[in-house]
């Protein structure tokens, strides 16, 4: 299970580390990919914050990449499932290799992981039906050699025995030949009678040694047959030859050959290959009927170099004779060098000391012996020499001073075996040879001034800088910043970015000019020169204004119904009078703030004018009997922006000499404004008032008719003491300002009145609280008088 595989990882994984610096785990085979090998950073002393791809890179031979490092951990992992059996075979160790290469340090380190086997394979057999003919006359302990059953595995878990079904003729005996593989033998226990039984079908089963133990199964299938009482025997019983790996395809090999002395069909040998490998199966091919041996694939010294094949020889009575073919494959030079740069330095500046590293070189040939054996050189008048700090690795470094006059190098390096005939590889490298960073970045001035509409779309360029640098290449590769802004009181980073390839400066939300009209930020920039070089410019932007706000009424304040309240005109008022003023403000600055004033409706257009940038507005001419009282008045208020933006407010005016003139127009504008679905409680309610006064009238009448008082009704409780006989001395608040005037009233009373012959004003409790200590201190008679209301007081006629 993985649980078990993972728990078994951790269990062997060891580590070793010998003398040359090369360190060694072990892992079990069949890991899932990811898995723990070993911690390389740890083990290497190695800093795993400073670990990353261009720093330390792990190189591998073959090709395929079993391993890789996890930067953020320093740990080995496996990147590929690992198959001992498909990698290394029958080979009872199983090594890869791997090279941990620092490049900053131009160090390298060796990697060896021993990959161990695991259970992950059970015994099969070539064949799941094995047919075998024996004679009659066979005698008891006669031994029948089975088809050796093949695991991959070694070890504990490689086959480890064999077992047969039960039977009363035949048995099982278990070998262990030379090589300590063990195979199995049928023995003949008790002689055979063809006319009782003519087939005897048995199982064999061939177990490993494994936990779990695995198996894998044959069928037997013992055919008896007449006598036949001489096998085949071949002419050598190991053949044993030599064959080069560069022999072509189809080509004999080999020819084997036996003799019967045996008659008719117990004379016909067919050939058959026993206990061969899955690979030589696809390699060699054996004619049944000729014992013909004939290569079918290439051979590949690097991949084996030998094979033993068991071969047997059936006669047509049944009797068989084995043989072993032994096939040694010879190495031709048919692999050239292979050149596999592992760290390169393709620029290095002209003051670089003797001996700096420039490339390391990792070469390498699959042939062995001499042929594998590999030198390298490059061209002796060029300023560089070749290192071997380690087997199959060379180092190119710089052995005197480099010519800046020679602004590049074309390196060649020729590696050749010593085959024969020699075969050799070239890699070219080239090398730049760089100027040191001594030039920072200029800008083109040495301040700058841009200019943004506010409401501008979010993320859009606004200005761009740039800078230029003398220096080439990477010296000369100019990165941009903001370092610093004016605006301290909000994150730089949520009103303005800038690319710091091209120097654009982009706006991260929309201005608002009358949030703030202007800023400064410094920005800088820097080239990628080591240790890099950098020049600052200082960026003023001012936010132009747009017309954005629209005007807002400050005076007159609006009432319920969303229109101004009444403002009270002198009948006598000349051509001129100033009726009231319009304020308002506009939040935008400049022209878009310049506001003008119309007049957009009125009920007599031609009685009032308005002040086009003042606001005011006057009666244009007097006020004729044939007007009307009451007037609506639309002041439209525009400002000067680009397309104009306006408001409106509604005046109504009433001309009166006095409040009590101009309360009736009030009171009805408050009845219309009330809604008609109050129409019909109105009318019953009046109706019920109708009733009451009538009833009331009726009393008083009586009342009236028996008692006569020597003072009217009306005024019973007036006090002379009470009033002055001076009359009240109200002060005159009238004045030609341009804000709201208070309301003033004039009343005259007759001390013989008998009914109510003037109108009430409803007021608030302060403003009535106000006219009766004024009504206290002044007194009140038949002189008329002047009193102050609040603006806010609503007019209310009695029923």
């Amino acid at each position: 299970s993985v649980e078990w595989r993972a728990l078994f990882c951790f269990m062997l994984a060891t580590f070793w580390e010998s003398a040359s610096g090369q360190i060694r785990y072990s892992i079990p085979e069949e890991m899932e990919i990811g898995s723990f090998v070993g911690n390389v950073a740890k083990d290497l002393g190695l800093d795993v914050k400073q670990l990353s791809d261009r720093a330390v890179r792990i190189a591998s031979r073959g090709r395929t990449q079993y391993f890789a490092l996890n930067f953020k951990s320093g740990h080995l992992i496996t990147t590929e499932r690992i198959d001992r059996e498909q990698i290394c075979g029958g080979l009872k160790e199983c090594l890869l290799n791997c090279e941990v290469i620092v490049e900053d340090k131009m160090k390298l380190y060796r990697v060896e992981i021993e990959i161990t086997d695991i259970n992950d394979n059970a015994p099969s057999f070539q064949r799941e039906e094995i047919e075998i003919k024996v004679s009659e006359t066979t005698t008891p302990g006669s031994r029948f050699p089975l088809s050796d059953a093949h695991d991959s595995d070694l070890g504990i878990n490689s086959l480890q025995s064999y077992q047969l079904s039960n039977n009363r003729h035949f048995s099982l005996d278990l070998q262990t030949g030379t090589d300590g593989v063990k195979y199995a033998e049928l023995v003949l226990e008790k002689s055979l009678d063809r006319e009782e039984q003519a087939v005897h079908d048995l199982i064999l089963t061939a177990t490993d040694g494994g936990d779990p133990i695995r198996s894998g199964t044959a069928q037997i299938r013992v055919i008896v047959l007449d006598a036949n009482d001489n096998a085949p025997v071949f002419s050598e019983s190991v053949y044993k030859m030599n064959v080069l790996e560069n022999v072509p395809k189809g080509s004999t090999i080999l020819t084997v050959k036996t003799t019967d002395l045996d008659e008719g069909i117990n004379k016909q040998v067919i050939y058959s290959l026993k206990k061969i490998t899955d690979k030589a199966s696809k390699i060699f091919r054996l004619d049944s009927n000729t014992g013909e041996l004939t290569v079918v694939e290439n051979l590949d010294f690097e991949e084996a170099s030998l094979y033993e094949i068991e071969v047997q020889a059936h006669d047509g009575g049944g009797l068989f004779g084995m043989s072993k073919i032994v096939i040694v494959v010879s190495d031709v030079n048919d692999n050239a060098p292979e050149i596999a740069l592992r760290s390169l330095i393709s620029s290095i500046p002209e003051d670089s000391p003797i001996g700096t590293v420039i490339a390391l070189l990792d070469v390498q040939d699959l042939d062995s012996g001499e042929n594998g054996e590999v030198t390298c050189s490059i061209p002796s008048h060029l300023p560089f020499q070749l290192k071997k700090p380690f087997d199959n690795y060379y180092s190119l470094v710089t052995d005197r001073a480099l010519d800046r006059e020679t602004p590049e190098y074309n390196i060649t390096i020729t590696a050749t075996d010593k085959g024969s005939p020699p075969l050799s590889t070239q890699k070219t490298i080239l090398l730049q040879i760089s100027d040191i960073n001594d030039n920072a970045p200029a800008f083109e001035k040495p301040s700058y001034t841009a200019y943004v509409p506010e409401n501008n779309p979010s993320g859009a360029s606004i200005f761009s800088v740039e800078a230029s640098d003398r220096d080439l290449d990477q010296n000369a590769r100019v990165t941009y910043s903001i370092l610093s802004s004016s605006l301290q009181e909000v994150p730089l980073s949520s009103y303005i970015s800038i690319n710091s390839q091209t120097g654009a400066i982009y706006a991260q939300r929309s201005f608002d000019y009358e949030q703030f009209r202007e800023f400064e930020m410094q920005v800088q920039a820097q080239d990628g020169g080591s240790p890099p070089l950098s020049s600052n410019v200082t960026i003023r932007v001012f936010i132009l204004d747009q017309n954005d706000n629209a005007p807002r009424i400050l005076y007159p304040s609006l009432g319920a119904d969303g229109s101004a309240l009444f403002e009270m005109v002198p009948r006598s008022a000349e051509a001129g009078y100033l009726v009231t003023k319009v304020v308002a403000v506009d939040a935008d600055s400049g022209h878009n703030a310049w506001l003008s004033y119309h007049l957009l409706q009125a009920t007599e257009p031609t009685l009032f004018s308005v002040g086009l940038h003042t606001g005011e507005i006057r009666t244009a001419r007097a006020f004729a009997d044939r007007d009307a009282v009451k007037h609506r008045l639309v002041t439209l208020v525009k400002d000067n922006g680009q397309p104009p933006l306006s408001a409106t407010v509604t005046l109504n005016l009433v001309f009166a000499e006095n409040f009590q003139e101009a309360l009736p127009e009030m009171s009805n504008q408050s009845s219309d404004s009330e809604s008609q679905s109050g129409f019909t409680i109105i009318l019953v309610v009046a109706l019920a008032l109708i009733s009451f006064l009538f009833l009331f009238t009726v009393i008083s009448v009586l009342i009236f008719k028996c008692r006569r008082p020597r003072t009217p009704p009306v005024f019973g409780s007036y006090n002379p003491d009470l009033y002055s006989s001076l009359g009240p001395k109200f002060s005159c608040n009238y004045s030609n300002g341009t804000l709201q005037l208070p309301y003033s009233y004039e009343v005259c009373i007759a001390a013989d009145s008998r009914q109510n012959e003037f109108t009430f004003l409803k007021v608030g409790e302060k403003a009535l609280t106000d006219v009766l200590l004024s009504v206290e201190d002044s007194g009140m008679g038949n002189e008329h008088g002047r009193g102050n209301l609040s603006s806010d007081s609503q007019a209310q006629v009695p029923s």
